[in-house]
């Protein structure tokens, strides 16, 4: 996740009322992207909801849903389909996150095997800001739209239908650094797959996670914004 100061911006959103001018559901722009987004219920390493997500929605800039758009074109081309695990992501959800990292406690084997609660934030792993917040920044993974896959990752969010990456979505461990050696062949082959297909459409990855991509030119990249997740 990605450490940086930058200005907030509102004003705040309650449920209902129009997004902020530029941002877009993803919904609205490509409703065949498959959308699982995990900040909103229990599957997540926080074990709860996280504060600011009020549905399961998916919110982006309008460039980056509309550069989204374009690699699940790729993607339906081959047979697959994207999932998005977490796209906008509210300050305050960010702050409720570094809340709870710094209570404390054991490593958790699914989601932070080997390392100690307390020490996520300066392993790396969980973030005091995040490029989330600035609303071109998503976290997704490439899957099969029409069956149930037999992968049953051992770290990070269990997904049914997502290919073989190797670890699940938000395994907080070094293979899931995009260039992990920890991985099998197929895992690095479909990683390869999704990196060349964002690149393609102007997005770039952070290296310590293969499923965190931030859209280059990114309409806010001084800007942080606290609006909720809301639904339609």
């Amino acid at each position: 996740m990605f450490c940086a100061l930058l200005s907030i911006a509102g004003p705040l959103a309650a449920l209902g009322d129009p997004l902020p001018a530029g941002f877009v559901r993803l919904a609205d722009v490509d409703p065949t992207i498959r959308q699982d987004i995990r900040y909103a219920g229990i599957e997540n390493f926080l074990h709860r909801k996280a504060d600011g997500y009020d549905a399961p929605a998916c919110i982006l800039t309008a460039p980056a849903a509309k550069a989204l758009s374009s690699v699940q074109k790729a993607m339906t081309t081959k047979g697959l389909t994207l999932v998005v695990f977490d796209c906008y992501r509210p300050a305050r959800a960010v702050a409720d996150m570094g809340k709870w990292t710094r209570e404390g406690g054991p490593p958790d084997p699914q989601w932070y095997p080997t390392v100690q609660r307390g020490d996520l934030i300066a392993k790396g792993y969980v973030g005091t800001f995040s490029s989330h917040s600035r609303g071109s920044t998503v976290d997704l993974a490439i899957a099969e739209p029409r069956k149930k896959s037999n992968v049953h990752p051992t770290c990070g969010a269990p997904d049914g239908a997502m290919l073989d990456f190797g670890t699940g979505f938000d395994c907080f461990d070094p293979k899931s650094e995009t260039a992990s050696t920890l991985i099998g062949v197929e895992a690095a082959s479909n990683r390869n797959m999704l990196l060349a297909a964002m690149r393609a459409a102007g997005f770039r990855n952070y290296a310590r996670e293969w499923w965190h991509f931030t859209l280059a030119k990114e309409p806010y990249p001084k800007q942080r914004f606290d609006f909720p997740v809301t639904a339609n």
